[in-house]
């Protein structure tokens, strides 16, 4: 049945039906944004005429655009919860009635990109079919996070929630304008991504002497807490994009954007492999059913909130809750040896995220569906398990009167500012450098609370950062990961594709911790323009297979089907030097991958921001060059000042004690590899960073040089007056979590993306 936008447009239409005259939204040609906010301000509250050659686009305009895409675009509202299949079909609607007006009335695409979201679409037809979550709600504060981030901000509750569409720092750069991927900016196609991974980004092999696997595994867990996007996935696996190199034309899912690779591939001709299957994120739903340019939506919460380890939704937070003590689920793999529990079997979809030799075989399941996508990611979800319990059993002795709901989200509230802390305080300043640090007022506190919370800042992840900056990484991967003993002795490594999907080692008794001990131990690759092999041309290779797909070629054709601007755009928005040759690009990278990029592409401004990102020098003390640096760090920066739930801050009923807020950071990741191991006795201070004897020498777990985090301030006294238990409806129960819409989301299934592709 078509959706009630329809029938209501058809009445409107024939009952004759003619809403205000009067001008949704004034575009004056030639202007700024902040002119044509200005001129609708003046038309429709002072009464002040409108200049010649302005635009004025009425209410009826719209929903005579939105009543005409309707009759193209079918949308089916859900009876439960909004999945990701059905809001694409409203993105597309939203899409399509912004291609009929700007047709229109012949905007240009800064006017499509700038102008038009300024029009209020809760005066049209559009509010009919806006989903609850995307529109306007009351949310009541309380002291615990909701799950899906909805009322994180009260006067914007949709902001850094799930299900919404990434931000943008810089308009979108589509070759029409509206959707179409980018092209170069003389109109001709950009290089095959394929070509590009294969020229630019070889495997060299350079190893980094500073930072260690350990980053690489943070790094990874931290991408997954911010950004996973929702794509069309193969109906079966749950795990592929759906098909669409072997499919007939007639057949194909429209949001194919298949990879095909040159005649002259050096690698994959020996396969005679043709095509790589590639599809396009879902276009999202703005807030109030906004029209503009398209924009993919955010499947996670954006803000830092630990929903790697407790999920994103009520449903995926109760299936990995124990149901006693505050504890989650956890798999007792070795009864009657003395190692700690893993993460829990996944035995609901066994193949999704999984590649499996036989059915005996399980992955792990944990608050992000990617946690089986390599092994060193697998041992921080389990880390970060261990440690939620190991909390929920000291609050537990401190107060014996808090039931299992209260023991959990306390648990819950102390685990997602310990990822905050040590993301900003040992994560950051390693992948930044303390200048940049300095510069975008990324620096904690050191005493008392950081009052930075600011209600127009919005956390939401930017397309550039989901599809381009925070890939760094994937520079940083190494060809073999390796197991330690707990004495710092080498024992074997294994090629890494080997790892992707296949967590299997870890249950062998003592292996996790032998693979901890090599990430302390491993350097990672360089950050530079070479990719290993196991990732360009292995990636989620299958077992009886010799060759895998390209990661690289995936970065490359997400950004540009995301519309990310190219290398040149964002160094005029980080404020850095113009690059006006390839000749003068030597400056940032070395000679030989400038002088290839000539031969790739046919401007400087074109070169797609992930390979120009890798390839540039890093910046003295960092691991990045300055236009990642300042990608990465205006997000960080946002994530910060756009949370209303951040650890530092005063005032809010989730705040916590000074006394608490100073435990807190106390908190180190080499203590919680201490305190979370089962055989780890030493260990360097910063784990992220190699050992060294003089700046980073190792330690005891047993000493107290590694500080532990004192969970005292969090003891309350039954009846007492000071320290009463919160009120009922402050305890976690039904309305315990921030209120605002319901927020159950579908299966996680719908929202499990192409391994390391977000």
């Amino acid at each position: 049945m078509r959706h009630a936008l329809l029938l209501l447009s058809v009445l409107a239409w024939t009952c004759g039906v003619v809403q205000d005259p009067s001008c949704a939204l004034h575009i004056v040609r030639g202007g700024s944004p902040h002119s044509t906010v200005q001129q609708h301000l003046f038309t429709n509250v002072l009464n002040v005429p409108l200049p010649s050659g302005t635009v004025c686009i009425t209410y009826a305009d719209v929903d005579a655009a939105l009543y005409s895409a309707s009759t193209r675009v079918v949308v089916n509202p859900p009876k439960g919860e909004w999945t990701p299949e059905d809001l694409a079909p409203v993105g597309e609607l939203l899409m399509e009635a912004t291609k009929i007006l700007a047709n229109q009335y012949g905007l240009t695409p800064a006017e499509v990109s700038h102008n038009l979201p300024l029009l209020d679409t809760t005066k049209t037809a559009a509010a009919t079919m806006c989903p609850r979550f995307t529109s306007p709600m009351t949310c009541t504060p309380g002291k615990y996070r909701r799950y899906d981030g909805l009322c994180n901000n009260l006067y914007s509750p949709s902001w850094g929630a799930t299900r919404a569409v990434f931000s943008r720092f810089i308009p979108p750069d589509y070759s029409d304008g509206l959707s179409a991927p980018r092209v170069s900016h003389d109109g001709t196609e950009l290089p095959n991504p394929r070509k590009v991974s294969a020229t630019i980004h070889r495997d060299d092999g350079f190893h980094d002497h500073a930072a260690t696997l350990i980053l690489v595994a943070w790094g990874q867990m931290m991408d997954h807490d911010f950004t996973l996007t929702a794509t069309p996935l193969d109906a079966r696996s749950r795990n592929e994009f759906e098909e669409c190199c072997n499919v007939p034309p007639s057949h194909k899912n429209p949001y194919c954007l298949e990879i095909s690779i040159p005649q002259e591939d050096p690698f994959y001709n020996l396969f005679k492999f043709r095509c790589i299957d590639f599809a396009r994120g879902f276009p999202g739903v703005p807030q109030n059913c906004r029209l503009g340019p398209r924009l993919q939506f955010n499947i996670l919460t954006s803000v830092i909130d630990g929903n790697t380890v407790y999920g994103g939704n009520d449903r995926e937070a109760r299936d990995l809750r124990a149901g006693v003590g505050g504890l989650l689920r956890h798999h007792e793999a070795f009864p009657g040896v003395p190692l700690k529990p893993l993460l829990p079997l996944k035995t609901d979809i066994p193949d999704e995220g999984c590649i499996r030799a036989h059915n005996s075989q399980h992955c792990f399941l944990a608050g992000e569906i990617r946690v089986n996508e390599q092994l060193i990611l697998t041992c921080v979800h389990t880390l970060m398990m261990r440690e939620h319990n190991r909390l929920a059993h000291q609050l537990a002795n401190i107060n014996p009167h808090w039931d299992d709901e209260r023991l959990y989200q306390e648990t819950r509230r102390i685990v997602a500012a310990q990822i905050q802390h040590i993301t900003y305080n040992e994560f950051l300043p390693q992948l930044l450098g303390h200048d940049i640090m300095k510069q975008f007022g990324l620096i904690l506190q050191k005493e008392g609370y950081w009052d930075g919370y600011d209600p127009k800042v919005d956390p939401s992840i930017s397309a550039s950062f989901s599809a381009a900056a925070f890939r760094f990484g994937h520079s940083l991967l190494p060809s073999t990961v390796e197991r330690w003993s707990p004495s710092h002795k080498f024992i074997a490594s294994k090629r890494l594709h080997e790892l992707i999907r296949q967590p299997y080692d870890l249950y062998r008794p003592g292996v996790l911790e032998e693979y901890f001990m090599g990430m302390l131990n491993q350097p990672s690759q360089a950050m530079d323009d070479g990719i290993t092999q196991e990732v360009t041309n292995h990636l989620f290779e299958e077992v009886h297979e010799k060759f895998g797909v390209d990661l690289v070629a995936f970065n490359l054709q997400r950004g540009r089907e995301f519309g990310v601007p190219g290398y040149g755009a964002w160094r005029r928005f980080c404020g850095l030097e113009p690059i006006l040759s390839f000749g003068a690009l030597s400056s940032y990278m070395t000679n030989n991958t400038a002088a290839m990029y000539s031969h790739l592409y046919r401007s400087v401004e074109d070169i797609d921001l992930w390979s120009a990102g890798v390839s540039e020098r890093p910046l003295p003390g960092s691991l990045l060059g300055p236009t990642f640096s300042c990608v990465i760090a205006t997000q960080m920066q946002r994530l910060r000042r756009g949370d209303r739930y951040w650890y530092e801050l005063p005032n809010q009923p989730s705040s916590f004690t000074l006394k608490q807020l100073e435990s807190i950071r106390r908190v180190r990741l080499a203590r919680l590899i201490c305190d979370n191991g089962d055989k780890i006795d030493n260990l360097q201070m910063y784990p992220m960073v190699m050992q060294d004897p003089h700046i980073n020498p190792r330690v005891s777990c047993k000493s107290g040089v590694i500080p532990h985090m004192d969970l005292t301030p969090w003891a309350e006294v039954p009846h007492s007056p000071l320290h009463a238990p919160l009120p009922s409806s402050q305890v976690f129960n039904s309305k315990s979590l921030e209120t605002g819409v319901p927020s159950t989301l579908a299966h996680s299934s719908f929202y499990y993306s192409f391994g390391l592709l977000h």
